[in-house]
């Protein structure tokens, strides 16, 4: 596919992404007209690069007035005392000849930004207030110790920065802790086109266990690095469909430079026993069975589901050694199982999901795919349907945006912060939801009503987090979980239930009725009640207090004893 066909299909995504957003562009970031398309572009990115759901996508822009060169930022959830920092910058061109190029003066911008971005001492002046909370946020964390990995990604419907912009990055630096990434059209056609099926062969090396198990068939042997550096190389993202994890990068994650540094070793023949592996799934297989070993296996529509980390590792580490004249060690070998699963697409999801589920131990995992298929998550998409509203329970069924829909996601963050009266979990702990916490969100006796208040006073809170009135205090940015949790209290009581577990289909329409009625009193209540908790704790009022505290306030849970128990 040509480069003109790939910039034009691009462009044609874009009128409609424009369509979708120009409305909550215009009341959340001010921006109309001829920016809006560019505004399509960073979100088309954003969307695309880290595969996020339209909401989440959205709610990292920042593009606009006084946005220091940043269009849009994410961050990750704490793992280990260490979290991501994603920043991206668009330039879109309407030209549409694809020449265009980051210039050295915007790499420069980005880098003087990003020189004081992350200093918690450092003053930053002339920042429009959607960004100044986020920065303020992270700079919170890093007063508390955790350790930010900083990727910077550019995105152009043209060509990769100058030789002249590297001279600038590698100064500024491109280490563990940093990482450049460049993504224009010809990237981001190729990640959405990544549905197409993959054909090929994969040699084996020695000895392999073939067996049919309960009509199925299993492949069990070695593979070699540069083996799967070329199965990489010659597919990259379109092996990794049905792979649930990002790829992290080479640099600024341990588990990925600890593969590296171990197949770059002076024994990397003890590769294969320090790795967990690759579980590829197929369609059909076929092999010589008369030969004793080294097979060369022909896959039909294969996806690898465990070992994505290893695998882009693997081929990142590849390329540097051919830019060093250098090969991967040969004898590095990698373990391979290779699964035909059952033609039954809903018996193959189910045990694609337990595979990944039983497999996944190297990055800590996003789990709401994997539990897309659980009970307790099909009888709430039965319970939410029968009130009118849609449990997108699977990532793939979230095709429309409408406020109907409710997702895992929201569900979670929503539950746990009005129900289970832990606002504080619901925002920093996104990754333990449908781990860890699962059980204690998701109980037996949740039913559908339960979620879609909760959704609903959560969603009521959140957007006036994102559309702050001009006389909201300044804590209501990093509180909308808190807020939350205060406005659930209030319906109760108004509905004289004495616990969560009397609210169900029965009285529903009267929880709603009286949500909608009261839903402005009930969020202005919680802020007064938050800020004397906040005097109470600090012996100040709310509007001295730097952002930073208040940012770690409420990830702390500071105030969860005083709201909770007043």
């Amino acid at each position: 596919m040509s480069a003109n066909i790939n910039l034009s299909i691009i462009d044609q995504q874009l009128l409609g992404i424009e369509d979708q957003i120009k409305e909550q562009a215009n009341h959340e970031l001010g921006i109309t007209g001829p920016q809006l398309k560019s505004l399509a572009f960073v979100y088309l990115c954003v969307k695309t690069v880290l595969e996020l759901d339209p909401n989440e996508a959205f709610e990292c822009l920042t593009e606009g007035s006084n946005d220091l060169s940043i269009d849009a930022i994410h961050c990750s959830a704490l793992t280990d005392r260490e979290f991501t920092v994603t920043l991206f910058q668009g330039k879109y061109s309407r030209k549409l000849d694809g020449t265009s190029q980051f210039s050295e003066n915007e790499i420069k911008k980005m880098t003087e930004t990003c020189r004081y971005l992350f200093d918690p001492s450092a003053t930053i002046q002339h920042i429009n207030r959607r960004l100044h909370a986020r920065i303020e946020e992270i700079r919170s964390l890093i007063r508390d110790g955790a350790i930010p990995m900083l990727r910077i990604i550019a995105c152009n419907n043209g060509h990769k920065w100058s030789n002249a912009s590297q001279e600038v990055i590698d100064r500024f630096g491109n280490n563990d802790q940093i990482t450049w990434r460049h993504i224009n059209h010809d990237i981001l056609v190729g990640i959405l086109q990544r549905t197409r099926t993959v054909d090929d062969t994969i040699s084996l090396v020695g000895k392999a266990i073939v067996e049919d198990m309960n009509f199925s068939r299993v492949c069990i042997g070695r593979v070699s690095v540069s083996e799967i550096a070329r199965l990489m190389k010659t597919h990259r993202d379109r092996l990794l469909e049905r792979n649930i994890r990002n790829f992290l990068g080479l640099y600024g994650n341990r588990v990925n430079e600890d593969i590296r540094n171990t197949l770059l070793s002076d024994e990397p023949s003890n590769f294969y026993f320090f790795n967990n592996g690759l579980t590829v799934i197929c369609k059909d297989f076929s092999y010589n069975a008369l030969q004793a070993g080294d097979y060369k296996i022909n896959l039909e529509n294969l996806q690898i589901v465990n070992g994505g980390q290893t695998c882009m590792t693997i081929l990142e580490t590849y390329e540097e050694c051919m830019k060093a004249n250098k090969y991967l060690p040969e004898d590095a070998t990698v373990l391979i199982r290779i699964y035909k699963l059952s033609s039954n697409e809903k018996e193959t999801d189910d045990i694609i999901s337990q595979i990944t589920l039983a497999t996944n131990s190297q990055n800590p995992v996003d789990l709401k795919d994997l539990r897309a298929n659980d009970e307790k998550q099909k009888k709430l998409s039965m319970s939410i349907e029968e009130l009118g509203y849609f449990y997108r329970r699977k990532r793939a069924e979230i095709t429309t945006k409408s406020s109907t829909d409710i997702t895992p996601g929201i569900a979670a963050i929503a539950v746990l912060s009005v129900w289970r009266q832990e606002p504080h979990r619901a925002k920093f702990y996104g990754h333990d939801h449908f781990g860890k916490l699962y059980d204690k969100i998701f109980t037996d006796n949740l039913n559908g009503a339960q979620v879609i208040i909760a959704v609903l006073l959560y969603r009521f809170a959140d957007n006036r987090r994102r559309r702050p009135l001009t006389t909201d205090p300044t804590f209501v940015p990093y509180a909308s979980c808190f807020l939350a949790m205060l406005m659930g209290k209030y319906l109760l009581k108004d509905m004289k239930l004495t616990c969560i577990d009397r609210l169900d289909h029965r009285n529903f329409a009267d929880a709603k009725s009286l949500l909608e009625t009261n839903e402005h009193t009930y969020f202005a209540d919680a802020v007064t009640e938050i800020k004397k908790a906040l005097k109470d704790l600090y012996r100040e009022n709310c509007d001295k207090i730097s952002m930073q505290q208040l940012s770690a306030t409420f990830r702390r849970g500071d105030l969860i004893g005083s709201l909770v128990n007043c």
